[in-house]
């Protein structure tokens, strides 16, 4: 049975059991941070690592940038959270995983909206060259201008 070690601060009472079931199935010591930090990512999808930190502290006070970039990195490696880097924009976390889907991003605002993978597997797409690569995955961002901005013409 796993046994988390005495955090510095009890896990947030206001995180949903899933949080911290969800780290315990991946062998995470579980500690207030790291549960608010997959709860904020959880509850605000494509979220940057800087609004997860805002989320964070609104949450429990005083919490470091790096232990927050250090939890999203843990996550991110064992298959906890997505992370996907839009060009121009900072890194954005999810924890939809596994199920091979895409996104679409404003050009104005930057809005990030998941966009469900037509093939379902992946990887979705082939290159017509491979260079000898095993392809596992691709990664697909859509570009365009959402409803908001469509309305909002500058």
């Amino acid at each position: 049975m796993y046994m988390p070690s005495t955090p510095a601060t009890a896990p947030d009472p206001t995180a949903s059991p899933s949080a911290e079931a969800a780290l315990r199935e991946r062998g995470i010591r579980v500690t207030a941070s790291r549960v608010a930090v997959f709860t904020a990512v959880d509850e605000n999808p494509h979220a940057s690592a800087d609004a997860v930190a805002g989320i964070v502290r609104s949450r429990l006070g005083a919490v470091s940038t790096q232990a927050v970039y250090d939890a999203l990195a843990l996550f991110t490696k064992l298959g906890l959270v997505r992370r996907t880097e839009p060009a121009g924009s900072s890194a954005r976390y999810e924890t939809r995983v596994g199920d091979n889907h895409h996104h679409i991003t404003c050009r104005r605002c930057g809005a990030i909206a998941d966009v469900d993978c037509l093939h379902g597997t992946a990887p979705c797409l082939l290159p017509p060259q491979t260079h000898d690569y095993v392809i596992d995955e691709a990664e697909v961002i859509y570009w365009g201008m959402c409803p908001v901005c469509q309305q909002n013409p500058v």
